[in-house]
């Protein structure tokens, strides 16, 4: 399975996630506080350098999704079809993580049945680990 390649600017997401935490890089200018992902260096409104990171509550509603099907890198076509959805943060609804809807955080990529997949579905992020780095998954929030 493919994992991510921290850079500067998003290691701190990584280290997060590690410790079970989902949070959002913010502009740190006192004047401006916007949440940004991808991280980035310098804030895209206000040009300011200055960050910091959002614990953030990790709740959210699937914005899009897709199910990828063969030909696909071989350890992901033995999963295949499975899910990848967009999820847009509750707490901040202008950005998007992508990932996966699993029964539970260590669950194979097509434990979810499709039927369940639904735009506005409310989920909830849970980390698993995958190669030495945690990565955000997405299980469904129960009514």
């Amino acid at each position: 399975m493919l994992v991510p390649v921290p850079d500067e600017d998003g290691a701190p997401f990584w280290e997060y996630a590690a410790r079970g935490e989902l949070r959002v890089q913010a502009c740190a200018a006192p004047a401006c506080g916007r949440l940004r992902f991808p991280p980035r260096p310098c804030c895209p409104r206000c040009r300011s350098f200055d960050s910091e990171w959002r614990l953030m509550s990790g709740r959210g509603r699937i914005w899009s999704y897709v199910r990828p099907h063969p030909p696909l890198l071989p350890a992901y076509a033995a999963q295949a079809p499975y899910n990848v959805i967009l999820v847009e943060l509750a707490d901040a609804p202008h950005i998007r993580l992508a990932g996966n809807l699993v029964a539970s955080p260590d669950a194979p990529l097509d434990s979810v049945d499709p039927a369940r997949l639904r735009i506005g579905a409310r989920v909830q992020v849970a980390f698993t680990d995958t190669g030495g780095t945690a990565v955000p998954r997405w299980l469904l929030e129960r009514p």
